[in-house]
């Protein structure tokens, strides 16, 4: 058998011993911390607003829930959530200290900080008891997971039951051609904007790449159920530029 310590997993188009590949994110997250809202809006022509809008659309966040975002260190998807729930509390978890520094300075100028917990973490091993969520949600931050299907365990763990995982991630578009456009841009267009608006082209040439090693739609369907989740389903946005996935422990 195959030592732990030797194991391989993939770095955007690299392969890198598994123990590497959270640090090498964590240093790629910290080095754009300071513009990764920015950059978002840049990069998608400010739909990454929208996508997020559909995803609490489809969550129908309700008062007095308790949410778990993951990878969620800037505070966009815990914000939409508490100013749709009315009140609740939300927990934002990120592997990168930075991308929680700029969450939590985005929360003060918003007055919102008292409803909020920042919590560093890892999404492989949360640091949270047994059923302590009515609602997970990760939000462009799956595919940089060493091992997805132990965060989607991890996910049932803290859940509730009754509780629901959200995820939203970028995806493979059904038609080739538009497929093969898609990636034009990302590979020549992308990595550059991150040079010009980031300062860091690497970062961003990652970033690319991780969204092309990660499963289709259909394929990460079935990793959430595997995961244990029920009436697990997906909606394509934008034609599959990204896509929306859900699941009920139930």
């Amino acid at each position: 058998m195959t030592d732990q310590t030797q194991r391989t997993t993939h770095f955007g188009f690299s392969e890198v011993p598994e123990d590497e590949k959270a640090g090498r994110v964590r240093g790629v997250f910290t080095s754009v911390a300071s513009r990764y809202d920015l950059m978002n809006d840049v990069m998608s022509g400010g739909v990454h607003r929208l996508w997020k809008d559909a995803m609490m659309d489809w969550l129908a966040p309700r008062p007095g829930q308790r949410l778990l975002d993951v990878a969620g260190g800037t505070g966009d998807i815990a914000f939409r959530f508490l100013g749709r729930a009315g009140h609740g509390h939300a927990t934002v978890c990120d592997l990168t200290e930075d991308m929680l520094i700029a969450g939590r300075t985005r929360a003060e100028a918003e007055k919102m900080e008292g409803s909020l917990d920042w919590v560093v973490g890892d999404a492989m091993a949360l640091p949270f008891e047994d059923a302590s969520f009515d609602v997970y949600t990760i939000s462009f931050g799956i595919r940089n997971v060493t091992r997805p299907e132990e965060a989607l365990r991890e996910a049932f763990r803290v859940l509730k039951p009754g509780g629901r995982l959200m995820v939203l991630e970028f995806s493979q578009l059904p038609n080739p051609m538009m497929q093969k456009a898609y990636d034009l841009y990302s590979f020549n267009v992308i990595p550059r904007m991150g040079q010009a608006i980031a300062g860091d082209r690497d970062s961003y040439q990652y970033l690319v790449e991780s969204i092309r090693r990660f499963p289709d739609q259909e394929t990460f369907l079935q990793m959430i159920r595997a995961a244990g989740f029920d009436n697990a389903r997906y909606r394509n946005l934008s034609m599959g530029i990204a896509a929306l996935h859900s699941g009920w422990k139930l």
